[in-house]
């Protein structure tokens, strides 16, 4: 009999579509799960990233457990704990999806280096993503900085082969080592900090089965209208899959065959495209891609951040998107752009302080397409907004919400201001606010900053940055 494999998963939890998982052909298996402490502490696992990976890896136990082996669970750095592991059961290969952080990329590294000193393999597969982001170049071979360019030349040289099924039945070991309990990880909410996460499971099925479902849900519901709805944050107007796509319980094959409407399709290739910037900009969660923006005059100011994070900015919009992100750990993706461009242009805080409290309360939490869709708003990414167009709040919300659905839901306490009046209560006559229970300053906050006022001022930052900084990003390209 052939010595057996070790299956490393990572941030695929899911049985089909897997690419380490097939390659088993017939080996005996021992399925590992590595909590490791390789990320740096800026970066480490968020609450609601925590909450979700606990639920996902509690169901993908169940699932191999189903088919014949248990799921090993270890704590530690990866490059001794999986040498380790491997030496223990005399796997000879080790089986695992490529993951592309700065950290896990040199994890990598050590790990194979580790495994090569005693003549075993890694083996690293395509596992979360459509391509390998290093293997797109331009024409004179080097990464692209802008997404269309970038996305016509995916759908033009990566062929996207038909998703693998999931394995019947796996040959597990006689006698799998023992390894530690998923409780004993403390990843759930513990006393005596309050349990927040109530909304995330009245909200969320985290797992394999409650990924598939939603992809079905999507592409039989949301998906036809997906091109006029997308932007319509009341109802489920999009797939809501990225939290699914973030633990790989769905691979993004699955997606794209499954749901194939061309806008949809375009948001899995800008997660592509972030990833890409991320392999070849690593420096892409902390500091700005174009380099003048590293002195942007940003005004750091814990009262107006702890009032964004709290959805107390007085602007409905934007309030109930991020009551929506601390109930639920997900937000609309148009009230993202828009919450996100106040913090960064209406208020002047620095964008990581944004991607840091995202990171920490996202069930999606990404570190490529979290970074890349901040930088993006700041202006200062790749193919970025330019920093002259600043979200109008109010707008947005009239456009977007124009029965004020979406704020009367997060924001109860507008629930009976008119239509008209619901985007701008501070605009309500005193009559119109005595009916609807508002007080101003009491129930509801007035706006933290004038729109007009602080377009400006954002206005007056970008230009006193050198010209460059609405440069082409290409030119900039590592």
């Amino acid at each position: 009999m052939s010595s057996p494999a070790l299956l490393w998963f990572r941030n695929d939890l899911r049985l089909a579509d897997n690419p380490a998982l097939a390659a088993l052909e017939g080996r005996q298996v021992l399925p590992v799960f590595l909590l490791d402490d390789a990320s740096p502490d800026r970066w480490a696992p968020g609450g609601a990233t925590r909450w979700w990976l606990h639920h996902s890896l509690q169901r993908l136990g169940a699932a191999l457990a189903a088919l014949g082996t248990p799921l090993l669970l270890l704590r530690g750095r990866a490059e001794i704990a999986i040498p380790a592991l491997a030496d223990a059961i005399g796997a000879t290969e080790v089986l695992a999806g490529r993951r592309y952080e700065p950290w896990a990329r040199e994890a990598d590294r050590r790990v194979h280096e580790a495994l090569a000193a005693s003549d075993r393999k890694l083996r690293l597969f395509t596992s979360t993503l459509l391509h390998e982001p290093h293997r797109i170049a331009t024409g004179a071979g080097r990464p692209y900085g802008v997404f269309t360019p970038f996305s016509k030349a995916v759908l033009a040289q990566v062929e996207i082969p038909a998703p693998l099924p999931a394995p019947s039945r796996l040959l597990g070991l006689a006698h799998p080592p023992a390894g530690e309990a998923l409780a004993d990880w403390r990843l759930l909410p513990q006393p005596p900090v309050p349990d927040w996460a109530a909304g995330l499971r009245a909200t969320w099925h985290p797992g394999e089965a409650g990924a598939v479902a939603r992809l079905a849900r999507f592409a039989t519901g949301a998906m036809a209208g997906y091109a006029k709805g997308r932007d319509t944050p009341e109802g489920e107007t999009t797939s809501a899959l990225s939290p699914h796509l973030a633990f790989g319980e769905v691979s993004p094959r699955q997606a794209w065959h499954v749901a194939t409407a061309e806008p949809w399709r375009r948001q899995l290739l800008w997660r592509e495209f972030s990833y890409h910037l991320l392999w070849h900009r690593p420096e892409l969660p902390e500091r700005p891609l174009r380099p003048a923006y590293a002195d942007f005059p940003w005004r750091p100011d814990d009262r107006l951040l702890h009032a964004w994070q709290q959805g107390r900015t007085g602007y409905p919009l934007v309030d109930a998107g991020m009551r929506q992100l601390w109930r639920t750990g997900w937000m609309h993706n148009r009230v993202r752009m828009v919450a996100a461009s106040f913090l960064v242009k209406h208020l002047l805080q620095p964008w990581q302080d944004g991607a840091s409290w995202f990171w920490d309360t996202l069930v999606d939490a990404d570190l490529a397409n979290n970074s890349a869709s901040w930088q993006w708003v700041a202006g200062c990414g790749s193919d970025a907004a330019p920093y002259f167009r600043v979200f109008n709040p109010v707008l947005q919300g009239e456009k977007f919400d124009p029965a004020g659905a979406y704020v009367r839901r997060w924001l109860p306490e507008l629930a009976r201001l008119p239509d008209s009046l619901v985007h701008r209560p501070w605009e309500a006559p005193a009559e119109d606010l005595a009916r609807a229970g508002v007080r101003l300053g009491e129930t509801y906050p007035r706006p933290i900053v004038d729109h007009a006022a602080a377009r400006q001022r954002a206005l007056d930052a970008f230009a006193a940055l050198p010209k460059s900084a609405a440069g082409a990003l290409e030119d900039n390209a590592a």
